[in-house]
């Protein structure tokens, strides 16, 4: 059974920072892409970064790029999303997801694995 479990989401002020973590199990992590989308209430679910299975390639959305960075230890089979001069408006549930194929995709379609979310709140 896989299982995909986030932490450290919070309350934070605005440009504030936060990491999150997406620990894998039941699964062949190292071969799988990972990602991180977030749901605002009300809104779409909606791409935020990816990393390959080995970690070389990565994409994230225009609206956090350079701000956040995601990368992967599958040594520990965790990847992570490192989120640093945070907005009001990146409030939100973050979830984790998982892709077999192991390349980066930007659509919730190519997933196969998702995690139960973890809160982001950015205060102004």
């Amino acid at each position: 059974q896989v299982q995909l479990v986030e932490s450290g989401g919070g309350l934070v002020q605005a440009g504030g920072s936060l990491r999150l973590s997406c620990t894998a199990s039941g699964l062949t992590f190292s071969r799988n892409a990972m990602g991180w989308f977030r749901q605002a209430a009300g809104k779409e679910r909606d791409f935020v970064a990816v990393i390959s299975w080995s970690g070389v390639s990565t994409a994230y959305s225009d609206s956090v790029k350079g701000r956040f960075t995601i990368s992967r230890d599958n040594a520990k089979n965790t990847v992570y999303l490192q989120m640093n001069g945070l907005k009001p408006e990146d409030t939100a549930v973050y979830y984790c997801a998982a892709r077999r194929a192991g390349t980066v995709a930007k659509d919730v379609t190519n997933y196969d694995n998702w995690g139960q979310g973890t809160q982001v709140t950015v205060s102004s």
